[in-house]
């Protein structure tokens, strides 16, 4: 249930040596800096990409050719853009962040310890922390994965009602988001998220646990409309 190969295409990521089968896909998380550090000694040549003078880009990141970074975006460290992926103007991307090929890294976005397949787009006033977003997943405007819990205990998860909890051994866990999923704006994904492939949240939802693929989860007020007086 929990295995990569049931919510993500490997295909779509050349970092794919992050997962391993029969593995619980939340294993990946605490692999990406030294991931990221072996990355590293493989090149010498780091900012192939287009950037803005105006961007704060620090040490051990790396910048694919064709990958544009505007102007006052921050890359704080320890982080592979793709060849294609745009880092728009006012992105926070901070240590640990590997973003695939064609993905949006948006405005006032902030992004820590998180994997990013390809043709991924976080556009606009997200947070994304310890998180994996499937190939084309997207987040609307204001959509956060939150990754801590507020007792600050370890994130569990389980598969429905019937079964037992699974202690991740995380204390820091966003959301793993399949291929091609949706969530609306200003959601809210509670630590420990998992969204199979396909599916769609309505704006304005507040998630936590599984949902399984092919699924839309609605979120309907009933608003009462009267004459202005």
């Amino acid at each position: 249930m929990f295995s990569s190969d049931r919510l993500l295409d490997l295909e779509q990521t050349e970092h794919s040596a992050l997962f391993q089968p029969g593995v619980p896909v939340w294993s990946a998380l605490p692999k990406i800096d030294r991931y990221i550090e072996a990355f590293l000694t493989q090149t010498s040549d780091r900012l192939l990409g287009k950037i803005h003078q105006s961007a704060e880009i620090g040490p051990g990141v790396f910048v694919a050719p064709g990958a544009i970074v505007e102007a006052n975006a921050v890359l704080k460290g320890h982080s592979i853009i793709g060849e294609g992926t745009t880092v728009r103007s006012g992105a926070y991307v901070r240590e640990n962040v590997i973003a695939g090929k064609n993905c949006m890294l948006g405005n006032s976005s902030e992004l820590k310890n998180s994997i990013l397949f390809n043709n991924c787009e976080i556009p606009h006033f997200n947070y994304v922390g310890d998180s994996i977003l499937g190939y084309k997943a997207h987040l609307g405007a204001g959509v956060v994965c939150s990754n801590v819990r507020l007792d600050r205990r370890n994130i569990r998860v389980r598969a429905n009602d019937d079964e037992a909890w699974i202690d991740t051994d995380l204390r820091k866990f966003g959301a793993i988001i399949g291929d091609r999923t949706e969530v609306g704006c200003n959601s809210v994904l509670s630590p420990g998220t998992i969204l199979g492939r396909d599916c769609i949240i309505h704006p304005c939802t507040h998630w936590h646990g599984v949902l399984g693929e092919n699924q839309m989860v609605e979120n309907r007020e009933n608003f009462k409309v009267v004459p202005r007086k």
